[in-house]
This record gives structure tokens, C-alpha cells and sequence, in this order.
């Protein structure tokens, strides 16, 4: 190499000074190639970082929401008040003061206490649900009347949030939402035992609630499952049916063109224009009932039509021609040769998209409240047509609240909606790897 020269030259210091320019502007690209590398390195690097950060920072405030603090009381379920006439009728014993049952139990617990205020701080240690905790068991276990029975019961929001360690107890009396003499009351608790944490079940099988601590994403998680139903159900045919034909039979014209150009730009389209359609055609025009996940389904089905159709019709493209002259060849029609053929090497394609375009789905929030889901909504939906909220809008709400308590069933429901979004496009990749053929 040190010895090649140009051509026509005499092989002279001519020669030697042009190798010298290549070489030095070879060194100079090899060191730009090297530079760029390490400038994709720095930028993957980076966005890993912030996406550490990201959840790092939902986790550390979300991770608490999974656990309860609750408060075990002894409680004597007096029989001549909650079932005067012994008869164990269930409605007479869901009529009963379970409420002032508690209030008795926290009296006999802290005698010391006298003036009103501070008995209104004591019942304050329990959540408003501790009544209802009772009446379910008195309702289930109807033998209990008469016993004094030990009963673990969740403790109000800002005892909760006092325990988990967001509330300073350093603060001023003043600067925080812990009285003195409650954080009194809770030490003593916690030195006879009385204060224990446990796994947090309300938050998955309980409805939205007005106090954190009974809070839950069920009611939520039940509706985004009715509107992906309906939105499955309705985009995944029509999507599929759309690509056939305009991959399959449709002429290649102007208007195929215009079709093609608009279902690329409304895979473009904010989803909030959607909710506003939803909204003017499907409630005000139809007139069917708002914050219910059938008209949910219908707008995440326009907003999904789109993904759904560009991903079918790239899987069929992907069918190679022979498989169709083949079956052609042997004397399939057209259809048979749809059907039978290309359809199913295609479908993998198409449940992929499919999939992606459903993760999509649930995590909208803007066209779910044009349409109203972000009602408050505390019973669960029985049906698509009930009145629902969806697990994004749910999480919208709480971080509308200003209560602390609702602070970590934001971040906890977040954990929850990525979990779920991580597991349907590890499902899309598993099919797609699965499934698909190369050709």
C-alpha cells in the first residue's frame, strides 16, 4: 500500500503525498463514523435514563398505594341493638349502627378522652368504611351477635399517610393534618400492637370513593375491559374487511388514491377530534347514553380503524405473489384463495397490529371525556351500557384531587395501566415472533 501510486505517475513524492491525503481523510471518516456512534450510545443512554427516572419516580410514589394501613379494635356487636327482635332478618341487620359501634369501641379504648373536639379527632382514627366492614361480616356470620370480637379495620387516609411516612410528624402543629393529641392516640396504638400494615385488596376490587383509603380501580378496570370489548369487536372485522378489499379487490383509481390518503391522515388525527364526533353523532345525534362504554367503544373504534388497516394491509403485502398464483393455478377463485390462503400467512401480521392498536386504545384519554366517562362513578358496570369510567380517566380524576391520600393511588393505578400496556405489546411481539414467516 505504501508504494501504490496514481496512475501515469513516476511513483515520486507526487505519489507519496497523494496516499498520504487518502489516508488522512480515511482517518478523518473512520473518527466521524466512531463519533456518531458514540453520539446514538449517548442519545440511547439518555432516554433510557429519563425512562428510568420516569417510572422510578411513579414507583416511589406509587408503590405505598398497595398496602393499607389498618387499625385492629375490639368491638362488641350488641344484640339487642343491631337485632332487636332476634329474628337475624338481613335487612334489619343492614339497618343496624354498625358506625356507633365503632364509635364505642374507640371510646373504650381512649376513656380519656372528653370534649367533643377531640372525640371528633378520635372517630377520625377509623375510615368512614369500617360500618360497612362490620355489617358484612354480621351479614355473613350472623352468630357473631353478643361476642366481642377482634376486627381489623382501615384507618383514615391521614393516618395512613401519617404511618407510610408522608406526613412530617416534626412539623408544626399548624403545618400539618395530625393533631398533637392524635399522633398521641397512634403512638399508643402502635405500642400495643394495634397498627398493622397489610396488602391493599380494596384497591383492586373496590369502586371510586370519596375517601382515599376506600378507593379502587375495579369500577375502572371493569369499564376499560367493556369499551376494549366493544372496540375489538367492531375494529378488528371492519379493519381487516377494509384491508382485503383495498389490498385484494379494490382498482387502483383516484378514489382508492383519496381512500388510501385518508385513512394515513386519520391515523394521524388527535384522538380528542374523535371523543368531539363521538360526541356530536353518537350522543347528541343517536342519542345513546353517555359515559357508557358502548359509545366508548364506538370512538376508540374510529380512532383505531386506522392503525388496525395500515397493519393488515402491510401483512398481506407481505404474503409473497406466489401463494396466490399457486392457488389460482390449481383452480381456487379469487375468494378461496383470500380465505384460505393469504389470510391465514397473514393474520399474525394483522393480530399484531391489532393488539398495538388496542394498547393505544387503553391508554385514551381525551375522545373517553368528550363522551362523559369522567363521571364519578362508584358502582361497578354490569354491562355496556351502564354507566363506567376507564382506567386512564380514573387516574386523570385522582390527580385532580387534592387530597394526599389519592396522590399514591395515581402513581399505584399508573403502575397498573403500564403494567397492563407492557404485557399486551410483549403479547404482540410473542405472536409476531411466534407466527410470522420469512420468505
Amino acid at each position: 500500500m505504501s508504494d501504490l501510486t496514481l496512475p501515469g505517475s513516476a511513483g515520486g513524492s507526487n505519489g507519496t503525498r497523494t496516499i498520504d491525503r487518502v489516508r488522512a481523510g480515511l482517518s478523518a471518516r473512520h473518527a466521524a463514523e466512531r463519533r456518531f456512534r458514540l453520539y446514538g450510545k449517548i442519545a440511547i443512554a439518555l432516554a433510557l435514563l429519563f425512562l428510568v427516572l420516569l417510572i422510578g419516580s411513579i414507583a416511589v410514589k406509587g408503590y405505598s398505594a398497595f398496602w393499607q394501613t389498618r387499625i385492629v379494635m375490639d368491638i362488641t356487636l350488641d344484640a339487642a341493638s343491631i337485632d332487636p327482635d332476634g329474628k337475624r332478618d338481613p335487612a334489619v341487620l343492614s339497618r343496624a349502627d354498625y358506625n356507633g359501634l365503632v364509635k364505642d369501641a374507640l371510646r373504650a379504648m381512649f376513656p380519656e378522652v372528653k370534649s367533643r373536639s377531640e372525640r371528633r379527632d378520635l372517630y377520625g382514627l377509623v375510615s368512614n368504611g369500617a360500618q360497612y366492614r362490620l355489617r358484612s361480616m354480621v351479614l355473613e356470620d350472623p352468630s357473631l351477635l353478643g361476642q366481642t370480637v377482634k376486627v381489623s379495620l382501615p384507618a383514615d387516609d391521614d393516618i395512613d399517610m401519617l404511618i407510610k411516612g408522608h406526613i412530617d410528624r416534626n412539623l408544626p402543629e399548624s403545618d400539618r393534618r395530625v393533631k398533637n393529641h392524635t399522633l398521641a392516640w397512634v403512638d399508643q396504638l402502635q405500642q400495643q400492637g394495634r397498627i398493622e400494615s397489610t396488602f391493599n385488596t380494596t384497591f383492586f376490587t373496590a369502586g371510586d370513593s370519596r375517601d382515599p383509603e376506600l378507593a379502587g380501580i375495579w369500577g375502572a378496570a371493569v369499564g376499560s375491559f367493556y369499551t376494549l370489548i366493544v372496540t375489538l369487536l367492531l375494529s378488528f372485522p371492519l379493519g381487516v374487511a377494509a384491508a382485503v378489499y383495498l389490498e385484494e379487490f379494490a382498482p387502483r383509481n383516484r378514489i382508492t388514491d383519496l381512500i388510501e390518503v385518508n385513512i394515513n391522515n386519520l391515523a394521524a388525527v388527535p384522538s380528542i377530534v374523535f371523543g368531539l364526533l363521538g360526541l356530536a353523532v353518537f350522543i347528541n345525534f343517536f342519542g345513546l347514553p353517555r359515559s357508557a362504554p358502548l359509545v366508548g367503544g364506538l370512538v376508540l373504534t374510529l380512532m383505531t380503524l386506522p392503525t388496525i388497516i395500515i397493519a393488515a394491509r402491510a401483512s398481506l403485502k407481505s404474503v409473497p405473489p406466489s401463494i396466490r398464483d399457486a392457488a389460482l393455478g390449481i383452480g381456487a377463485s379469487k375468494m378461496q384463495t383470500i380465505l384460505y390462503h393469504v389470510l391465514p400467512l397473514a393474520m399474525p401480521g394483522m393480530l399484531t397490529g391489532t393488539i398495538i392498536g388496542m394498547a393505544q386504545a387503553l391508554g385514551e384519554t381525551a375522545p373517553l371525556l368528550m363522551i362523559g366517562m369522567v363521571a364519578f362513578i362508584v358502582d361497578i358496570p354490569q354491562g355496556i351500557t351502564d354507566s363506567a369510567t376507564a382506567l386512564p380517566v380514573q387516574i386523570y380524576l385522582w390527580a385532580d384531587s387534592p387530597e394526599r391520600g389519592f396522590v399514591e393511588k395515581t402513581s399505584g393505578a399508573i403502575l397498573v395501566l403500564l403494567a397492563f400496556l407492557i404485557l399486551m405489546n410483549l403479547t404482540a411481539v410473542l405472536l409476531r415472533r411466534r407466527f410470522e414467516r420469512r420468505w
